[in-house]
């Protein structure tokens, strides 16, 4: 190889290390879910319970979200890398909400009907404040993935589960697939079939566009669940916005 080779070598080389994806630093945030949530119940419902008063008290907890803060969301380089990020800075902000306005009945008990709590400032990504409401609407449905619809949990009962490790961006499709299995084979929360109907979470109503990527609500839940032939979808099982631990 001649010298102005292996110079243009050398910089191509130099171009991919700058430019190659870094990902957050979860190692603080994966422990808080290691050690504060647990399979258990809440109000009859079977769900994965948040120790919000010990998650509060463990310096992890501040650790974990001044790396978040830090963080600079332009060393994300390709669509799982982004969706990771923003799904774990969503859960993440949630339980920081909870923590800082405990006790809560729920969440919603944040904000009020002017400035509900979804649209409350709640953290800071790439120096600019964010609220809930920013990251899922700007950041996680633009993507055109519905099951972030499975993974994002605004801390209450008839949510999807928080997961008990972080989003990462190499085994993102498997916890993403893993999210919409265990969610939908929830029959208080996610699905529960009665005769010829399948009754499932408000969230394929409130969301109901965004399963349009894959086919729509009914394909949705036949791929990551399964649905006998007829039966028809109604999304009326009610959603208890109780918080899902204390």
């Amino acid at each position: 190889m001649g010298k102005a080779a292996g110079l243009v070598t050398l910089l191509l080389c130099t171009l991919a290390l700058s430019c190659a994806a870094q990902e957050a630093d979860w190692s603080d945030y994966a422990a808080l879910l290691a050690a504060h949530v647990k399979p258990g119940t809440r109000h009859g419902i079977a769900l994965n319970r948040v120790d919000y008063g010990a998650l509060g008290a463990d310096p992890r907890f501040a650790a974990a979200l001044a790396a978040l803060s830090r963080f600079q969301t332009i060393k994300l380089a390709n669509k799982n890398e982004k969706l990771a990020f923003y799904l774990n800075a969503y859960n993440l902000l949630a339980l920081k909400t909870v923590v800082l306005h405990r006790p809560l009945h729920s969440i919603k008990d944040v904000g009020n009907f002017f400035s509900p709590v979804w649209k409350r400032e709640i953290g800071t990504l790439d120096g600019r404040a964010v609220s809930l409401d920013d990251i899922e609407n700007d950041s996680l449905r633009g993507q055109g993935e519905p099951r972030i619809h499975m993974a994002i949990v605004c801390a209450s009962v008839s949510c999807p589960d928080l997961r008990e490790e972080p989003y990462r961006a190499a085994t993102l499709a498997a916890q993403l697939d893993d999210q919409a299995r265990t969610f939908l084979a929830n029959p208080g929360k996610g699905l529960r079939i009665d005769g010829d109907t399948a009754h499932v979470s408000k969230i394929f109503k409130w969301f109901s566009a965004d399963f349009d990527a894959t086919g729509g609500v009914a394909a949705f839940i036949a791929k990551h669940h399964g649905l006998p032939t007829g039966t028809k979808i109604n999304a009326d099982l009610d959603y208890d916005w109780r918080l899902n631990g204390e």
